[in-house]
């Protein structure tokens, strides 16, 4: 009888042991998926932390170089009043557009913020819920005789590298067909210089920028009454960063409740243009 109790004792504790071996693997399987996600940079950011937005430096009112040099725009404020919130080290790093990819997946960035349009985008970045509405259209000089998207047939249209606007151009060709020629270029203000020197007779671009750029410069410009392709702007983190994006997420929001945002985008835009919460 004492034999048999024994060899029941020890098989009980056999298996135990093999229990607990399993939980030990889960256990560590756990830490490592953990650790992937934070070597990936999928953690909540912590008070002291940096937070590096990518922005394009050319891009007026959204992310720019101001005349005393530093980095502005209304972007780069709203992002600076999150960090200020979350007690984080708010870093601008400017970007070649082109490479924003690249900058994100590396982790040299922690999001794009910067005018960034959600349309067409929507399964390459993980995004914040939108919060200005834009649209695509073209600029002419006041004194051309353009008055309609019909009359830019056998005309020069810039348009910036791998822009929301180079893409809704490359989805009608119907359109871009009739143009004499699609240039592309680096940046905005290359659209504008080559328009006022008459080297391109239009620029392709949102709204919003466009609106602020005509203000600013001393050149006659208009905006076509013609519609590209509307969309909406949003925060773009790594895909899969769910983390980091509910983090800005709900103090965006807090903004948009206080009236922060609202004071802002009048700051910038002369009207409250944000759309969170409404």
């Amino acid at each position: 009888m004492k034999r048999k109790l024994a060899l029941l004792l020890a098989g009980t504790m056999m298996v135990s042991i093999a229990l607990a071996g399993c939980g030990t693997d889960k256990n560590a399987d756990s830490a490592k998926e953990d650790n992937t996600k934070k070597d990936a940079g999928f953690t909540v950011k912590e008070e002291g932390d940096t937070f590096t937005v990518g922005f394009d430096q050319d891009f007026p009112p959204m992310g720019f170089v101001g005349d005393d040099g530093e980095y502005t725009g209304f972007d780069l404020e709203l992002a600076t009043e999150v960090c200020d919130r979350l007690g984080l080290k708010f870093v601008p790093k400017p970007i070649a557009w082109d490479a924003k990819d690249a900058e994100l997946n590396s982790g040299g960035i922690d999001c794009v913020w910067n005018g960034f349009t959600m349309n067409g985008r929507e399964d390459s970045y993980t995004w914040s819920e939108p919060y200005l509405n834009n649209k695509q259209v073209f600029v002419v000089r006041g004194d051309a005789d353009i008055k309609s998207e019909a009359d830019l047939s056998g005309k020069v249209v810039d348009v910036q590298t791998d822009s929301s606007a180079q893409a809704a151009l490359a989805d009608n060709q119907e359109l871009t067909e009739t143009f004499g020629n699609l240039e592309v270029v680096p940046d905005y203000n290359t659209g504008f210089m080559n328009l006022e020197s008459g080297a391109a007779d239009a620029v392709a671009m949102d709204i919003v920028v466009a609106a602020y750029q005509i203000e600013q410069r001393d050149a006659d410009f208009i905006i076509l009454d013609y519609e590209i392709a509307a969309e909406e702007y949003g925060v773009g983190f790594a895909k899969g960063n769910e983390v980091l994006r509910d983090q800005i997420q709900k103090v965006l929001e807090e903004m948009a409740e206080d009236g922060t945002l609202a004071e802002i985008s009048t700051k910038w835009f002369k009207d409250d243009i944000t759309i969170i919460g409404k």
